[in-house]
């Protein structure tokens, strides 16, 4: 709508009419001045004409100026800004009619001078004081549109009456002048009303953008501060005020903003000082600035035109502490809080930089046995153990000596030295003392041994990575020999780990090109009479090293994960030669955890049997106690699916683990394979031979057929036979691992010897033993 419009159909907002309406009890000045004026030609034009008409007038004027000083009093004391429409429409009647009242006498006084008194010098005046109000009205009463239409008529009106009934024809044409006059006047107060409105509509729209604006920067998270081109404070939020710390009631507007900041309660230092100088004059756009060690503010400045920047700042404590804490998550160990692998190279780095030839020590430590603190304690204690260790380290930590965790139970340390070597080593010797013992961890006393691996070398060769594999070549000297040892490493250890990658090369491609092959031990009955089972026994024979034994390329394929093909090999290898074999003759083979780790291996074994139509009950598949130890739910649902085929499952090497006699009820087994170290001195220690009866006596209640390794001498075996410890034997006291053709032959000759030995006398002493011992 129109905004004049808008004033007409009186939809004007309630604050602009109040604006409109003060204005006419405004400018005093004029009101007294005009009223003066008034009088004064009153009792001048009386004094020339002799008339008492215009001294009444002058009482009428001073009545009507004091109605009107009455009411712009009152209304000077009045509470504007409580006032409702209504109340205002009911002041603005109130000007108008001293106003109308005043424009009118006016008129009048006019109208009779031209009517009435008929002086030349009497019309003049009043028509010119009239037509000087009349001017007056668009200034002081374009508030007021009645205002205007009322003055406009109380002073025409009666002028052009008077000059109408003169009836001089000039008077008259003269008159008719004042109508376009009186619109013009009109005309003029709705131009100005109109025109202060606009202003006044703008002014609200820049009272309330500004408004606003203050709210928005009053409560606004970031702090805002504007400076001009010369670095002072133009504009500055509370928030600004809440960051920097400074006073609330202190105006810092053009002060400089350095100059600000340097009496604030955050006491920047100079560093900070300079940052937010080369932030103010351009040099620099962003900034992450701390006050102190928990208060962390970003700035970013933003250039204007007129030269000066616009600097933005937040409160990014939360953030750098969050970041913070990933970051120390990503360099430390959750466990044990010290340095993981990658921070720990970056520490040992700064810590050797610049100390040229100077020696330091990079040592490795290794628990030994933790695998069976876990399994026996729980990962609960095992864990607890790790921080214990983990803090005796860090007790000893110095400004020569950093520590950190690898991963497992593997901790590695930096010692700094001299150039003395032997006491560098001495040192870390000490240390490793130190850390091993006995630890208390939940009202559990545990003794701690720690295999060491140990490199000392000049600090300016420093490589973490070059570093670490010479001191695992010294771990692995050092586990070897086990109980706490420390192995400093020598030069030849270099070599030595050449010769073993080489090996394990040679290894992977012997797997792949089946260039290992396989023999086979028999087990034979105690009396040598027949051979009911044979192990098969995998053997590498290297084109140049010759014969490698498998208690070094075995462990060495598991740690490739080679040891599955190995094992699918031997299966295949086993079934195939048993096959050929006389029946029921059965072939053992050994599985490995790794092969255990998913059913997989149960299709295979499947596979192989039908493909070299090999009864089941042919095979018999072999498993250690640490098969069990990691995961013994799945271990034993796959020697089920295994007995359900009708395949025989032995534990091997029993005795030698962790609480073996619980194994012999809660698994699928059927043969229960003695490990040697029951065997040894068995003739001479009686503790020995009562523990080896025992257990036979257990597993045969259990309905466990008893297998004897590692059966070496007549002693043995006699001492065997005579206490029926044994269904099968099997040892070199009957024979070495022979080839697949070999185990026929052997079984013919046990099957002779037997046939000749029942026709003979029957006082032969062990004739099946004699004949059949190699």
């Amino acid at each position: 709508m129109n905004p004049m419009k808008e004033i007409e159909a009186k939809t004007l907002p309630t604050d602009v009419y109040l604006s409109f309406v003060t204005s006419l009890f405004g400018n005093r000045g004029t009101l007294f001045t005009g009223m003066v004026v008034h009088i004064l030609s009153c009792v001048l034009i009386s004094s020339n004409t002799g008339s008492l008409f215009y001294l009444l007038l002058v009482a009428v004027f001073i009545s009507v100026f004091g109605y009107r000083l009455y009411w712009f009093h009152r209304f000077d004391r009045l509470d504007k800004a409580s006032l409702t429409r209504a109340e205002i429409e009911v002041w603005e009647v109130r000007y108008v009619y001293g106003a109308a009242t005043t424009a009118l006498i006016l008129g009048v006084a006019s109208g009779y001078a031209v009517l009435v008194l008929q002086n030349m010098l009497a019309a003049f005046l009043w028509i010119a004081v009239t037509m000087a109000s009349m001017v007056s009205i668009v200034g002081r009463n374009y508030g007021s549109r009645l205002a205007v239409e009322l003055q406009t008529l109380g002073c025409c009106v009666p002028i052009i009456l008077g000059c109408l009934l003169t009836g001089d024809i000039y008077l008259m044409i003269m008159s008719l002048f004042l109508i376009p006059f009186g619109l013009t006047t009109q005309s003029m107060a709705a131009g100005v009303r109109e025109f202060f409105y606009e202003n006044v509509k703008a002014s609200q729209e820049v009272t309330l953008l500004a408004g606003r604006l203050d709210t928005a920067l009053a409560t606004m998270a970031h702090g805002l501060v504007m400076l001009d081109g010369e670095g002072r404070v133009q504009v500055a939020n509370r928030r600004a005020y809440e960051l920097l710390g400074l006073d609330a009631g202190k105006d810092i507007k053009d002060n400089a903003f350095v100059s600000v900041l340097e009496e604030s309660a955050r006491l920047p230092s100079a560093a900070i000082l300079t940052k937010i100088g080369q932030l103010a004059d351009g040099r620099l756009h962003r900034a992450l600035l701390s006050f102190g060690d928990r208060l962390h503010m970003e700035f970013s400045a933003s250039p204007r035109s007129d030269g000066g920047v616009v600097l933005i700042f937040e409160d990014v404590s939360a953030r750098v502490a969050a970041e913070e804490k990933i970051l120390h998550m990503v360099r430390f160990d959750d466990l044990t809080g010290l340095p993981n692998r990658g921070h720990f190279a970056t520490l040992a780095a700064e810590k050797v930089r610049g100390r040229g030839e100077a020696l330091a020590a990079l040592a490795v430590f290794d628990v030994d046995g933790f695998k069976h603190v876990n399994d026996m304690r729980g990962h609960v204690v095992g864990d607890r153990l790790l921080a214990a260790i983990a803090t005796r380290l860090s007790s000893l930590e110095s400004d020569r000596l950093l520590a950190g965790r690898l991963i497992g139970d593997e901790f590695v340390l930096l010692l700094l030295g001299d150039e003395d070597s032997f006491e560098l080593e001495t040192q870390i010797r000490d240390v490793h003392a130190k850390i091993q013992g006995d630890y208390q961890i939940e009202g559990i006393r545990l003794a701690v041994s720690m295999n060491s691996g140990c490199a000392i070398l000049p600090s300016q060769d420093f490589d973490m990575q070059n570093w670490q594999i010479k001191a695992d070549l010294a771990l692995n000297d050092a586990k070897s020999k086990g109980n706490g040892t420390l192995t400093v490493f020598r030069s030849e250890m270099d070599a030595q780990y050449i010769e073993e990658q080489r090996l394990r090369a040679d290894l992977r491609l012997a797997v792949e090109n089946r260039g290992l092959h396989v023999l086979y031990q028999p087990m034979y009955r105690p009396d040598g009479s027949a051979i009911e089972c044979s192990e098969a026994l995998v053997r590498w024979r290297h084109p140049e090293r010759g014969v490698v034994g498998p208690n070094i390329f075995i462990p060495m394929a598991e740690d490739m994960g080679l040891v599955s093909h190995i094992t699918r090999f031997v299966i295949d290898q086993a079934c195939r030669d048993c096959a050929a074999w006389p029946e029921p003759m059965a072939v053992s083979v050994n599985l490995s955890i790794q092969d255990l780790r998913n059913d997989e291996i149960v299709g295979y074994v499947a596979d192989v049997l039908k493909r070299h139509s090999l009864d089941p009950s042919r095979l018999h598949l072999e498993v250690t106690e640490s098969c069990f130890m990691d995961e013994p739910v799945a271990v034993s649902a796959i020697l089920n699916q295994f007995r359900a085929t009708g395949v025989t499952i032995a534990i091997d090497d029993f005795g030698t683990g962790f609480s073996s006699l619980s194994y012999l009820d809660s698994l699928p087994l059927d043969v229960v394979k003695i490990d040697r170290a029951f065997i040894r001195n068995i003739g001479e220690d009686q503790r020995k031979l009562k523990l080896l009866r025992g257990t036979v006596h257990l597993s045969r209640e259990l309905g466990l057929k008893i297998v004897v390794e590692g059966v070496e001498t007549r002693e043995q075996l006699a001492l065997i036979n005579r206490h029926r410890l044994a269904d099968l034997v099997q040892g070199y006291v009957f024979s070495t691992p022979v080839g697949a053709d070999r185990i026929g032959e052997l079984a013919a000759e046990s099957a002779g010897k037997l046939s000749a030995a029942r026709r003979g006398p029957k006082s032969s002493q062990n004739p099946p033993l004699t004949a059949i011992v190699r």
